[in-house]
């Protein structure tokens, strides 16, 4: 097996795991929680450093957002079974870079993982993130390829991977859609809303040994948690978030 088939295989693997393999990083993360918060202790400002890498979480959710609320139907999607494309998206966020999902999620992880203030932690979680997805986007981007072919390549040759280029701006075909964000994206709001309480209240126990419970990130996970729960429910028993097309 040559290289390039060795890496589309663990490409393809990864792929349909995605959704949960991340969370073989908790280990290392529990390890690190003991030692978190060093700009904070070492500069003070902690409201600073909190909301600062906050919001460089919510950074990614908009780009997967404003990304999510222009595609069409049976693209972007969140399968885990296989690679599906009925259309070569090469417009809005599509035109700046090939894989402005996955740009989202890496914002979202750094923001993350800077929120532990570990530099050891950081370094193994975005190198282990860079392999992670360097894999699925090679799979990924050989099925593209063998779909649509000189299409696909056409578009790759003037779009970069991973760093936007926005001279190369689009216009999409189709409307945004908020309905369709709303419909696609609640899980990567709940992800941000719990995981950054979670943290802070795991930071105070394993760091300093203490049960705290800040009212600023409890009511943010309290509005992740409805926000979540109200919006599943609407998808899965309702046809309110419906749109045509998408």
């Amino acid at each position: 097996m040559t290289i390039r088939e060795e890496l589309e295989k663990q490409g393809r693997w990864l792929f349909g795991r995605r959704s949960y393999l991340p969370f073989l990083i908790l280990p290392i993360m529990f390890i690190a929680l003991k030692h978190s918060e060093y700009l904070e202790r070492t500069f003070g400002w902690e409201p600073f450093w909190e909301i600062s890498f906050l919001l460089v979480s919510f950074s990614g959710l908009a780009i997967r957002c404003f990304t999510i609320g222009y595609v069409p139907k049976g693209t972007s999607g969140r399968n885990t079974k296989g690679q599906i494309a009925e259309v070569l998206n090469t417009t809005g966020m599509y035109s700046l870079v090939r894989h402005p999902l996955y740009l989202g999620n890496f914002a979202i992880f750094l923001g993350i993982t800077l929120f532990i203030q570990v530099w050891w932690f950081g370094l193994i979680t975005l190198l282990a993130f860079w392999l992670y997805y360097e894999r699925i986007i090679f799979a990924e981007e050989k099925f593209l390829e063998e779909k649509f072919g000189s299409l696909f390549l056409a578009w790759a040759e003037k779009t970069p991977a991973f760093l936007p280029r926005f001279k190369n701006w689009q216009k999409p075909g189709l409307p945004f859609s908020f309905k369709n964000v709303l419909k696609r994206e609640y899980t990567a709001f709940f992800v941000i809303t719990t995981t950054f309480p979670v943290l802070d209240f795991l930071a105070d126990l394993f760091g300093e040994g203490e049960i705290k419970l800040d009212s600023g990130w409890s009511l943010l996970f309290i509005v992740g948690l409805i926000t979540y729960f109200t919006l599943r429910t609407l998808k899965k028993k309702t046809k309110i978030l419906n749109v045509e097309g998408r």
